[in-house]
């Protein structure tokens, strides 16, 4: 005589949880923002200490910085939702050159701008070749607060090219051979210019290098 049918609450199972196959969301459009990022703002959107961030001019979910400027300096973000884009712009090894405009104390010899050029011996190693010459007072807007002269010293320009990412690079590198950075602004990532934003100002370009 055969046994009815256990109830199917009482049928053995293999203990394993039920897979739920839940379906993927549809990848995020590629973006790339470049931002104008003014002086005294961190290259982040949160501060537990209340100063400015990017969030203060960057409203776009999504997409953060490649790459880092100091909260002291000037000039040229880019933002993506892009972690392959963000690589390919951040990371060193790529040796994409980045340029900064550079005011510094001092008149700067030949000397001293060839030392730039063959690489400085910083403490965490020397620095790679940059491009460095001088260069005519660029029309920039006024920095708030203004950079405070000694009126004994002058001061010059500079134009510097460098194709790595240490902290406070340009900073060290200046100081080093005895001209020490006023105001640092960095004009060009790769590709990438500020093409006429002002500060806090930002445009959208085609997500691609």
């Amino acid at each position: 005589m055969s046994r009815p049918p256990r109830p199917a609450s009482s049928r053995p199972h293999s203990g394993k949880p039920a897979v739920r196959r839940v379906a993927k969301a549809p990848p995020a459009e590629p973006r790339l923002l470049v931002l104008n990022k003014p002086f005294d703002v961190l290259t982040q959107f949160n501060d537990e200490q209340g100063r400015a961030t990017l969030k203060d001019f960057v409203s776009v979910p999504g997409v953060y910085p490649a790459g880092r400027l100091d909260r002291d300096s000037e000039g040229l973000l880019l933002l993506t939702n892009d972690g392959g884009l963000q690589a390919r712009i951040a990371d060193p090894k790529h040796k994409l050159a980045k340029t900064y405009w550079v005011q510094v104390e001092g008149e700067p010899s030949e000397a001293q701008l060839q030392q730039l050029r063959d690489g400085v011996q910083l403490n965490d190693g020397a620095t790679l070749p940059a491009e460095a010459r001088l260069l005519d007072e660029p029309q920039l807007w006024t920095r708030n607060p203004p950079v405070r002269f000694r009126k004994s010293i002058p001061t010059a320009w500079l134009e510097l090219v460098i194709r790595e990412g240490r902290n406070r690079q340009v900073r060290r590198m200046t100081a080093a051979v005895g001209l020490p950075t006023l105001r640092l602004v960095r004009v060009r990532i790769g590709p990438w210019s500020l093409d006429g934003l002002q500060p806090g100002e930002w445009k959208e370009l085609e997500a691609r290098l």
